[in-house]
């Protein structure tokens, strides 16, 4: 696949709730952030669940096709890559279609709402010649970028334990009315929304691991019906879960994920020690890393030693530099990181990572804790 002088690659949404207008917004404004681009993309079909919705994003966002049939998009000769927004449950048909169909695939977390759904994608990608990746943006903030480098170069050395935390509050509130993402039956909780971001940034930092034992808690017994707020629905998706995981040479973590963390808002954090220094991030101050390096002097008086700020802010490597390296990064900024990462793959025909295996290998893992 050559870049962006050839035409515009067709994209189709499946699903464009939240996430799904998160991932149109990295297609729209990508050559802002990065001059050139890695390919061009054209917005052709969105699909969603009902008619209405469908058609306001048709209206709004330039698409170029409509439908509640979202399957049918895929087999299009007009679109070249799928991205897989919907609800968890409705992933497997849409990766399984895609993959026959030789599209490239960007899709959200997780790979598939159970296992044995992950089984089959698994099955199908040794015929896979497309390119296909997952999104997990939290990998693509140049505070974690310079973690990983950090990590690479030894300056921490041999990692001693590590600790991770996803922490939200929304369903602190007992009488917030249940949607998919806390229903279980539809691949819902916090193992599969939250904790598969930590799993994935701490595979990637300071994996690979396996996981020893794991806690969880649902918060309320039942909750509102989204559609009928007289009606309550037994819950069984956690809102919380801890798993202590431990890595090949015997180094521990703990990894939490909540959401009824009160006082947190999208608290994604990190700390990770070695026996030559130590990191650590929260996603609340996204534009410093913190990094401790143990080799330097104490004396005399303290000498040098203590926890250092790094100024990683909007520090992205070329072409990615736009509006500038002292700009705080955000979270819609990781996402289209994120994004040109998967179009920089597709762009050269080389593999992309996160891709749709270590997808497989991330839910095996989310799906060994939920068994705890």
């Amino acid at each position: 696949m050559s870049g962006c002088d050839d035409r515009p690659l067709g994209v189709a949404i499946l699903g464009f709730g939240f996430i799904g207008r998160v991932h149109a917004y990295g297609h729209v404004n990508m050559p802002f952030f990065y001059d050139p681009p890695p390919l061009r993309t054209r917005l052709v079909a969105v699909a969603t669940g009902r008619p209405e919705t469908a058609a306001r994003a048709k209206e709004r966002y330039g698409f170029e096709v409509a439908t509640t049939d979202q399957l049918s998009v895929i087999d299009r000769d007009d679109v070249d890559i799928v991205h897989i927004c919907t609800p968890n449950d409705l992933h497997a048909p849409a990766l399984l279609a895609a993959i026959r169909a030789g599209k490239h695939i960007y899709c959200d977390k997780p790979l598939t709402a159970t296992r044995a759904e992950a089984e089959q994608v698994a099955a199908a990608l040794p015929g896979y010649r497309a390119i296909g990746q997952m999104t997990f943006h939290l990998r693509f903030f140049p505070a974690t970028i310079r973690a990983r480098q950090l990590i690479e170069e030894g300056r921490i050395g041999r990692i001693t334990h590590f600790r991770a935390a996803f922490l939200h509050s929304g369903n602190v509130d007992r009488n917030r009315p249940l949607n998919w993402k806390a229903d279980a039956t539809r691949g819902g909780g916090v193992i599969a929304d939250l904790l598969s971001h930590v799993l994935d940034l701490m595979l990637w930092l300071a994996g690979p691991f396996e996981p020893v034992h794991a806690v969880r808690r649902v918060w309320a017994e039942d909750r509102r019906c989204l559609e009928d707020p007289a009606h309550t629905i037994p819950v069984v998706g956690e809102d919380f879960v801890v798993t202590t995981v431990r890595t090949p040479d015997g180094a521990y973590g703990v990894l939490e994920a909540s959401k009824i963390a009160t006082g947190a808002e999208d608290e994604a954090r990190f700390e990770i020690h070695g026996e030559r220094g130590a990191i650590r991030f929260n996603l609340m101050d996204p534009s410093r890393l913190e990094f401790y390096d143990a080799t330097e002097g104490d004396q005399p008086v303290g000498g040098t030693r203590g926890w250092r700020l790094i100024a990683t802010t909007h520090r992205y490597p070329s072409p990615g530099g736009w509006p500038g390296p002292k700009v705080t990064p955000g979270w819609l900024r990781a996402h289209v990181a994120c994004l040109h990462n998967f179009l920089e793959a597709v762009a050269a025909g080389r593999p992309a990572q996160p891709d749709l295996a270590h997808g497989v290998a991330l839910q095996r893992l989310l799906d060994r804790i939920a068994r705890f």
